[in-house]
């Protein structure tokens, strides 16, 4: 509803294994194609830093696309066995499953996205009865024949009559905005072009929307900016009404002192307020300012600031009238819930339920109660509260897992949500607030048999001796003996928190006898606003720390081959995976790192990468930072050693983290390293940094990955399955 939700760096995939395990795979070095050194250098508070492989950058010249075109058609080489052909057809088979969203109530239509198995987009239905026909409001596979002009944005009017949809090329995070008659399932003629990283609200009369956007060319100019320039700055919030061009929007609100703070718009479920949320980009502390959206056509009456930038986080769960509820960090690492009475201009907030142990990880306001989930030891629980915050019930969950998606309305006794787990397909369900019924709404029918696996969750000490959890996934009939492949995953960073999910993707994996691990490593959000700090900025070795004493402690404990250990990370993840093989490279037996961060010099001069300033700081801001992200960059520190088999993914549409990241980094790497492993580079076509990837190269990715695994330690097909 009125909470906006941002997701600052998305995950994705990586993964690593020894160079002993790899040698009987491979009877000469590869040869890789030349990558000619340039002679640029750069120099930072004195000190001169080479970049030869500037040249990378530039994704349209000649020469980049020849060589990239020619480490893809090395890597296919090398990844082409018959493990794969049986990988892709085990991965179809699994994927293979009709797959339903959780229901969203708007008005007296019931909506949910739907895939019936092999889709390569999800499909938005409507339905006036859960138990009745559905019929089609959006089908993205229309879009493009490939499945790559996919949805980003979307937004349903409250009586459900509307839809705001945001199309992307090729999975780029650049969207037009278009509209759509729900009932009719045809588009109106507007359209709003050029939007990033843009929330939407609908008006409550539903006569047009609330978004962000950044400045146009011409705007930039009005602004004294370079008009050619397509930097992420200068957010502003506008009002579009139907029917009538983009070109006449109406500035409702601009920060222009403050050009770094993007701005979010969000409207209370009731219509009675609207509300924008500032970030300088990804620091979860927030400014929030309302106003009554009776009041948006009075310029001169002012927003109302609740909460500055960079205080704590804020965000609103809804609101009873004039009474505003917030969930905040505010004196409370890990969260609390307060409310505030807008109609006393000098009211402070109430604390309505205190900060505890656990931490505060969302708040849904339903029914007149309060929905509350918890996150303890990286999993969750589900509460019911009244108003007044007094405890009434847990709501009761299958099994150790997490709550995803939780729908409701404040008027509305009907509450939605999903759950999943390692081996526990994500499933949605219905709680009524007023009868106390939990139903589950639909079975997932996946092909595998989950009683085969188990999932056990661990703790072990980093090297400042910091307790950190970390979950096991593995067949019951593997045993810390030491004989198994392992499959460590790992992110840490942007608060964002690693809690059980479906495997699906890594079932196969699972089935040969692997053992999938999954560390909580600082940085992340599992314990709050501290966790997340204690591995940012100048604290950023903790993350490294922690997933390299993760690795130490599963082959010292037996789950894992001493030989046989892979490391996976993506976006910010791939950054902690090159950074340990290059820290640590005897420790691991083959990397994977996806459309990772690596020049940590360069990376906020790079598309969005402004953005993470907050989180990693930046080498021209100070030296203390420069000497922070030089010691760890990976680009900038790759040594003349051994390295493990290492397979580098990235994509050619990526705009959030580019594949110059990549590019850069395997040129340096295949330059320098001392080592037969092969060290390959995967740029997909047509795709970006991982939402609305289609479903065939979500399946071709996985196959690749697990193909560079199966080569690298020696397993085969016949293991699919337990066979």
């Amino acid at each position: 509803m009125s909470h906006v939700k941002r997701s600052a760096v998305q995950l994705a995939l990586g993964a690593s294994f020894g160079l002993a395990a790899f040698a009987p795979a491979l009877a000469a070095p590869l040869k890789y194609p030349e990558a000619p050194r340039g002679k640029q250098v750069d120099t930072y508070f004195g000190v001169q830093v080479p970049d030869p492989y500037r040249w990378l950058e530039d994704p349209a010249s000649e020469a980049t696309q020849q060589w990239v075109s020619a480490q893809n058609a090395l890597t296919r080489s090398f990844l082409e066995t018959p493990a794969r052909s049986a990988l892709r057809e085990r991965l179809e088979s699994l994927w293979n499953y009709p797959k339903y969203g959780t229901p969203r109530k708007k008005g007296q239509q019931y909506f949910y996205w739907h895939n019936n198995g092999l889709q390569n987009q999800y499909v938005l239905y409507t339905q006036s009865d859960l138990n009745g026909p559905a019929r089609v409001v959006l089908d993205p596979n229309t879009l493009s024949s490939d499945g790559t002009r996919t949805i980003g944005t979307t937004a349903l009017s409250e009586n459900g009559e509307r839809l705001a949809y945001g199309i992307s090329e090729g999975g780029q995070d650049q969207q037009t905005l278009h509209f759509r008659d729900t009932r009719s399932a045809q588009d109106l003629p507007d359209t709003i072009p050029g939007l990033r990283n843009s929330a939407v609200a609908w008006l409550p009369d539903h006569s047009g929307v609330i978004y962000n956007r950044y400045p146009t060319a011409s705007e930039r100019a009005a602004l004294g900016l370079d008009p050619d320039s397509s930097a992420p700055t200068h957010s502003r919030v506008y009002l579009h009404r139907l029917g009538t061009p983009a070109s006449e929007d109406v500035l409702l609100y601009q920060l222009p002192d403050q050009p770094a703070i993007d701005l979010y718009p969000g409207i209370t479920d009731d219509g009675r307020y609207l509300l924008v949320y500032g970030y300088e980009g990804t620091e979860p502390n927030n400014g929030l300012w309302v106003k009554p959206v009776a009041e948006l056509n009075q310029p001169e009456k002012a927003f109302r600031q609740l909460a500055p930038p960079g205080q704590a986080s804020f965000s609103v769960v809804g609101n009873i009238g004039s009474r505003l509820y917030l969930q905040t960090t505010l004196d409370a690492p890990r969260g609390r819930l307060v409310s505030l009475d807008l109609d006393q201009p000098e009211a402070s907030f109430e604390e309505v339920l205190p900060e505890q142990e656990a931490v505060l990880d969302s708040v849904q306001l339903a029914y007149r109660y309060l929905v509350v989930s918890y996150l303890s030891d990286a999993h969750q629980r589900l509460q019911l509260h009244q108003l007044s915050g007094e405890k009434v019930k847990e709501i009761p969950l299958p099994t150790l897992g997490t709550v995803g998606a939780l729908n409701s309305r404040p008027d509305d006794p009907e509450l939605f949500f999903s759950f999943s787990s390692f081996v526990y397909p994500g499933e949605s369900y219905r709680y009524n607030l007023s009868t106390g019924s939990l139903q589950r709404l639909r079975r997932s029918e996946v092909a595998f048999d989950p009683e085969r696996f188990a999932t056990r969750q661990v703790f072990y000490t980093s090297a400042d001796g910091t307790r950190v959890p970390m979950f096991l996934v593995h067949r019951k009939d593997v045993e810390p003996n030491g004989s198994a492949p392992t499959l460590l995953y790992g992110y840490g960073g942007f608060n964002i928190s690693l809690l059980p999910h479906f495997a699906l993707a890594q079932l196969p994996w699972l089935e040969a006898g692997g053992v999938y691990a999954v560390a909580n490593l600082r940085g992340g959000g599992e314990y709050g606003d501290a966790w997340h700090r204690a591995g940012m900025l100048d604290q950023k070795q903790n993350v490294f720390d922690d997933f390299i004493a993760a690795a130490q402690w599963l082959k010292s404990s037996g789950w894992s081959h001493p030989q046989k250990l892979a490391i996976q990370g993506g976006s910010n993840g791939g950054l902690l995976t090159a950074a340990v093989m290059l820290q640590q490279p005897q420790l691991f037996d083959a990397v994977i790192s996806q459309v990772p961060v690596l020049d940590m010099l360069r990376y906020h001069q790079l598309s969005v990468g402004r953005f993470w300033i907050p989180e990693y700081g930046s080498a021209e801001r100070s030296e203390a930072e420069f000497k922070t992200l030089y010691a760890y960059s990976p680009l900038h520190n790759i040594k003349p050693l051994a390295y493990p088999p290492l397979l580098v993914m990235s994509a050619d549409h990526d705009d959030r983290v580019v594949p110059a990241h990549a590019k850069k980094f395997v040129a340096a790497i295949q330059h320098t390293a001392r080592s037969e492993a092969p060290l390959l580079l995967r740029v997909e076509t047509k795709a970006g940094h991982g939402a609305g990837k289609p479903t065939d190269k979500i399946l071709d990715e996985y196959a690749d990955l697990y193909a560079f695994l199966f080569r690298v330690f020696g397993l085969e097909a016949g293991a699919l399955q337990g066979k």
